[in-house]
C-alpha cells in the first residue's frame, strides 16, 4: 500500500521478511479457522443439545490458540528457511509483494530444497484441513435434509452460506495460484492470480459474513435504489 500511495517498487531485505512472515502467519492462521468454524457450524447443527460442552469458552480459546499458533510456527518456520539462503540471481522479483515462489528464483544453493519440503508439509496439512471442511459440511448437509421444518433448513443454510463463501474463495483461489501448470504461467499471470487469492478474499470477507446484517441489507438497498433512479432520471433527461 505504501508502495502504491509513494510510486515506489523497492523494499528494504528486512521489510521483505516482515512482509513474508506476517503474510504466510496470517493465510495460515485464516485458513485455521475457517476449519474451526466448519467444526462450529457442525457441532450446532448435528449436535445442538452437546454444543455448549463441545464448543465452550475454554475450548473455543483452546482452539483460537492453536490456529494462532500453527500460522507463526508456519511462518517462522518458513522465512528463517527463505532467508538464510545465498541469493545470487538479482534482486528483481516478478510480483507486487514478496511472495516465497518468487525469492524461490533468486536463490542459487540447492539447499532451497528444504524450503520445498516445507511447502510440501504446509500443503499436506493445508489438504487436511479441507478435508476436514469438506467432512464436517457432508455431515452437516445430511443433518439439514433431515430436518422436518423448511424454516429450519432455511435457517440452517443461511448460517453455513457466508462460511461457505469464504472458503471456496480462499480455496479455490490459493489452489489456482499454486496448482495451476508451469505451461500457462506467465508474470502477467502469475500478477493476476496473486491479487486474487491475497487481496480478494481479504477484501470481500467483511462483506460476506456481513450480509446476514438486516441493517447492511436495508442500506444496501437504498443505495441500489438511488442508483437506479439516478440513472432512470439521467436517461430521460
Amino acid at each position: 500500500m505504501a508502495n502504491a500511495l509513494w510510486d515506489a517498487r523497492a523494499i528494504s531485505y528486512q521489510g521483505c521478511a516482515a512482509q513474508v512472515f506476517f503474510f504466510l502467519f496470517f493465510i495460515a492462521a485464516e485458513f485455521s479457522v475457517l476449519t474451526l468454524m466448519a467444526y462450529d457450524r457442525y457441532a450446532a447443527i448435528c449436535k445442538p443439545l452437546h454444543y455448549g460442552s463441545l464448543v465452550g469458552s475454554r475450548a473455543c480459546g483452546q482452539m483460537a490458540a492453536a490456529a494462532w499458533g500453527s500460522g507463526f510456527l508456519n511462518a517462522v518456520l518458513h522465512t528463517a528457511n527463505t532467508f538464510s539462503l545465498p541469493v545470487c540471481q538479482g534482486n528483481e522479483l516478478d510480483q507486487f509483494f514478496c511472495e516465497l515462489p518468487q525469492i524461490l528464483k533468486l536463490s542459487c544453493s540447492e539447499s532451497f530444497l528444504r524450503e520445498v519440503g516445507l511447502i510440501v508439509v504446509s500443503v499436506c496439512l493445508a489438504f487436511g484441513c479441507f478435508v476436514f471442511l469438506v467432512l464436517s459440511y457432508v455431515q452437516i448437509i445430511r443433518a439439514v435434509l433431515k430436518m422436518p421444518s423448511s424454516h429450519g433448513r432455511h435457517k440452517a443454510f443461511s448460517t453455513c452460506l457466508p462460511h461457505l463463501a469464504v472458503v471456496s474463495l480462499f480455496v479455490s483461489t490459493g489452489m489456482f495460484a499454486y496448482l495451476k501448470p508451469p505451461s500457462i504461467s506467465s508474470p502477467s499471470l502469475d500478477l493476476v492470480v496473486a491479487v486474487l487469492y491475497s487481496v480478494i478474499p481479504a477484501a470481500l470477507n467483511p462483506l460476506i459474513y456481513s450480509m446476514r446484517n438486516k441493517e447492511l441489507k436495508d442500506a444496501l438497498r437504498k443505495l441500489f435504489g438511488y442508483i437506479s433512479s439516478s440513472l432512470i432520471m439521467g436517461a430521460k433527461s
